[in-house]
């Protein structure tokens, strides 16, 4: 049975580095939302439609393979919360590992627009995206999805059983990283290393 964490919420708002403290505390794998989207830029081009269509591939594949052989999961996700389409896929991924014997926890970020601005140009970031070194560029589109989008759930709103919002403004990764696991009961996994974060 394989659990899934899915941490959302803006972008630039953390959930990168919330994501890499809870795999290195729970010891879960860790599949960012920019690793699909790295590589299937590399290969096909920027949004282009064979890599929108590779993407979307690679995370569906990705979440089949950690059910099938009980690999507990934390993924990063932008959600558009105004979209029926997003609910609909989060809603899929509630119900691969629910059905097959395992648990959802959705973790919710929310930041105030400064800080995600100051986050989006850290040199870390960057290292760990590379279509975020563009600045600019990088910038204009979070300023662009903020306007568009609804990036967080109204107060009271719950789409999940388990569904935790944090504001992390002011919180460090770790921090939130113990507010989820309290939050959950999660229990660390017993894995080597190399199992959860090979290469990193």
């Amino acid at each position: 049975m394989a659990d899934l964490i899915v941490v959302c919420g803006p972008q630039a708002v953390g959930k990168m580095v919330v994501a890499e403290s809870l795999r290195d505390k729970l010891k879960f794998n860790m599949m960012m939302n920019h690793d699909s989207i790295e590589v299937s830029d590399r290969i096909f081009g920027f949004a282009t439609p064979a890599q929108k269509e590779f993407n979307a591939f690679f995370r569906e594949k990705a979440f089949e393979l950690a059910v099938k052989h009980d690999v507990d999961l934390v993924f990063t996700y932008v959600c558009a919360f105004e979209m029926q389409s997003e609910r609909d896929y989060l809603q899929s991924l509630h119900d691969l590992f629910v059905n097959s014997g395992g648990h959802f926890y959705f973790v919710e970020l929310r930041a105030d627009l400064e800080t995600r601005i100051a986050r989006n140009e850290t040199p870390y970031r960057m290292e760990r995206k590379a279509s975020k070194k563009d600045v600019e560029w990088s910038r204009g589109d979070l300023l662009r999805v903020a306007q568009n989008h609804k990036l967080n759930t109204d107060e009271g709103e719950v789409w999940f059983e388990h569904h935790l919002k944090i504001d992390n403004t002011n919180l460090t990764p770790d921090q939130v990283a113990d507010r989820v696991i309290e939050a959950f009961s999660l229990v660390a996994n017993e894995k080597d290393e190399k199992e959860y974060r090979f290469g990193v």
